[in-house]
């Protein structure tokens, strides 16, 4: 390769050679003008292809700064990622306290489930006791995290200069960055009084909730087993013996009067009664003696009796039935002439008295021993008196009380089923008076702590993470070139000087976050969650319940209440809620209505991005050592436009102060907490890794470009370029 001189020769050689030709062309055209012309033209090629180098010296070192401002601010948008992701699962479990506790209460107003509810209870303090402890370790990995963030930025940024070297102009760059501000406000988390209200609440009213829902399930269970055993005994057992069947075999009642059920759950202790009724009515009218002896005839008689007897006793009967209360009367037919003894019919005047020879009476007017009755009598005067023994009826006080005995005493008669309903309906309604209170003791109980449950989850919004970490508001970059050029490698000629060289260069540029409308940021926080949600193992029972309802309340950082209300009904559903009661499927509907009204809203998930700004803007919002040395020495810059108010040499030493005094991180990703829960063996850290540039060296290099900068002085007598 020529050497500089080398190269001005051959350059003075062609430069007298074209003289020569000009001078003495022997065509004779020689002109002065055209000389000069010609060398004046090649004098400006020269000169501006060397400000268009120098100028693209210029403009290499501020790409460089803008990259290395960029990237200063790279590692606090990921810091925020972090802060997002615990702030999500400090919400999520917050929630997941109060659903389990919600959960826990749904399942102790189900006996059978008792013990599930128990250990939801049980595991909804544990719950919000892994709560308290991860944030309390996040908010401290956190902080230890946002400490490093200066020297992760001046790191990034010594990297990009690093990544520079030997570009278009040749030399290298070294960069320095610093944070705006460069101190981060201590995250802290607070106190979540309402977790500790329901905590106090769960532990101290549980055993009182489970005892009241338990004793509400024995007397519904009692009073469904009563309603059960009546809707047997007057359709349930067809096509065997039951009201239905004898009073379609007995009355021929019509399909509408004697109607056939094939639920329970269909059926009301209403239906046996009005049959009942219309069975009777039935009977009167087609009773009719089966013989034509007297025997046969008196007992038809004493039927009729009866028959109008019932008819009339069943009209005073009732059944009032609401879904709180039960009120019925069922009149009681007797079995038995002790059981007549108690009745109006015992007292009923349809019987002839004759006197003569002998006193008696009869069992209805027909008989032939009634022919010269001279009044009419009961059986109580049958009793009270003195009477003979009608040869012909045979009546006595006991052949009233015997008309329904037999059929009342066996499978076949339709007074037996009738008699098993009453008793079942006095059964039902003494069962619904206990189940009453104890209802209402359960639900009282049980309302209570959901509306704390759904209190906590209102006030879990208080118990979050937030930062405000160094470099919320932005960052400085501030670069230096290395090594010396000389001002004409490439344009050796007689038009360059030879012998100078292109000095130091500097460049200043700016950074801040700015949210991205895009979907990424949420869709990177969502991908975050549901890893967390997944691998739940082989967990049953509560530990089942507990890891389903946390999946689904991971998404309520992103989703708000619709995700919870989803989540808290999934619970729910979860829960067995088969009870004589009804009390789990009212505490069930309960609790999602009252978490329905919680009103959380969706945390922002935009992405936070590096964009480029005017400096000047970063560090009007910074209140350190760094942002008023900065703000002052650009001041004097901007009056007297001299070197000597030297922007790099009077803030490097802030910047590596304060850069410095935060590495603490090592080269691998920082913990910043783990997630641990009570139950599935769920144990899950949070990481965040530290970027490339964090290697070996990278302390002596962020060392060097702060010493670079601090050491660089201008060069030039005037500002060439203006603050902007």
């Amino acid at each position: 390769m020529r050497t500089g001189e080398e190269h001005r020769q051959v350059t003075r050689g062609i430069a007298r050679d074209v003289w020569g030709r000009l001078i003495c062309d022997e065509e004779g055209l020689t002109t002065a003008g055209m000389a000069v012309a010609l060398l004046l033209v090649l004098a400006l090629v020269f000169s501006s292809a060397q400000v268009y180098r120098v100028n693209a010296a210029a403009a290499d070192i501020q790409e460089v700064a803008d990259a290395a401002a960029l990237a200063a601010e790279n590692p606090v948008a990921e810091f925020m990622v972090a802060v997002r992701l615990c702030d999500a699962v400090v919400l999520s479990l917050s929630l997941l306290g109060a659903v389990t506790y919600g959960a826990g209460v749904v399942a102790l107003c189900v006996p059978p489930t008792a013990s599930v509810g128990a250990r939801l209870v049980e595991l909804g303090s544990k719950i919000l006791d892994a709560r308290s402890a991860f944030a309390e370790r996040a908010a401290r990995g956190l902080n230890r995290l946002q400490a490093a963030l200066p020297f992760l930025a001046a790191a990034n940024a010594a990297a990009v200069g690093a990544a520079n070297q030997g570009g278009a102009s040749g030399g290298g760059y070294l960069t320095a960055a610093m944070l705006v501000p460069s101190k981060g406000v201590d995250i802290t988390v607070g106190v979540d009084a309402a977790a500790g209200v329901l905590r106090e609440s769960m532990e101290g009213n549980s055993g009182a909730l489970e005892r009241a829902a338990a004793a509400a399930e024995q007397a519904a269970r009692e009073a469904q087993e009563a309603k059960e055993r009546a809707f047997e005994r007057d359709c349930g057992a067809h096509p065997g013996y039951c009201l239905y069947e004898r009073a379609n075999h007995l009355a021929a009642l019509d399909e509408s009067l004697n109607p056939l059920y094939r639920s329970v759950d269909a059926w009301s202790f209403a239906v046996p009664l009005k049959r009942a009724r219309a069975y009777y009515v039935q009977r009167l009218a087609q009773e009719r003696p089966a013989t034509d002896d007297v025997e046969e005839q008196a007992r038809s008689a004493l039927r009729k009796l009866f028959y109008r007897f019932a008819a009339d006793e069943l009209a005073r009967g009732y059944v009032i039935e609401t879904d709180d209360s039960f009120d019925a009367f069922f009149p009681r037919l007797p079995r038995n002439t002790d059981e007549m003894r108690q009745t109006a019919l015992y007292r009923m005047v349809a019987f002839p008295i004759t006197e003569g020879e002998q006193r008696a009476m009869h069992a209805w007017s027909g008989c032939p021993g009634a022919a010269e009755a001279v009044g009419m009598g009961s059986a109580a005067d049958w009793e009270a008196g003195e009477f003979s023994l009608c040869p012909a009826c045979e009546f006595t006080s006991s052949s009233l009380g015997s008309v329904a005995s037999a059929s009342t005493a066996i499978e076949n008669g339709f007074e037996y089923h009738y008699a098993a309903i009453a008793q079942a309906a006095d059964e039902y309604r003494s069962a619904k008076e206990r189940l009453a209170p104890e209802l209402e003791a359960a639900k009282g109980a049980a309302g209570d702590l959901i509306g704390k449950c759904a209190e906590a989850a209102r006030s879990a919004g208080a118990y979050r993470i937030k930062a405000a970490p160094p470099g919320y508001r932005g960052a400085v970059s501030l670069v230096v070139s290395t090594g010396s050029v000389a001002a004409d490698k490439g344009f050796e000629s007689l038009f360059v000087v030879g012998g100078m060289t292109l000095g130091s260069r500097a460049a200043v540029s700016g950074s801040t976050l700015l949210e991205d409308p895009s979907p990424e940021g949420q869709t990177v926080i969502t991908a975050l969650l549901d890893s967390f949600g997944q691998d739940a193992g082989a967990a049953v029972g509560a530990a089942r319940i507990v890891l389903d309802a946390w999946s689904g309340l991971l998404r309520v950082y992103g989703k708000g209440q619709e995700a919870l209300t989803g989540a808290v009904e999934a619970t729910a559903s979860s829960v067995p809620l088969v009870s004589a009661s009804g009390l789990g499927s009212w505490a069930a509907g309960a609790l999602q209505g009252a978490f329905s009204s919680a009103g959380l809203q969706p945390a922002r998930l935009n992405a936070l991005r590096p964009v480029l700004v005017n400096s000047v803007h970063v560090v009007a919002e910074g209140e350190g050592r760094f942002s008023a040395t900065y703000r002052s020495v650009r001041e004097q810059a901007l009056r007297f436009s001299s070197p000597a108010a030297d922007l790099f040499s009077s803030v490097a030493l802030e910047l590596e102060a304060e850069a410095l005094d935060a590495v603490a991180a090592g080269e691998r990703g920082i913990e910043v907490a783990r997630i641990e829960l009570p139950v599935g063996g769920v144990s899950i850290p949070v990481i965040v890794a530290l970027p490339p540039s964090l290697g070996e060296g990278a302390r002596s290099l962020v060392e060097r470009c702060f010493d670079a900068v601090g050491s660089l002085y201008g060069e030039a007598t005037e500002v060439i370029r203006p603050w902007q």
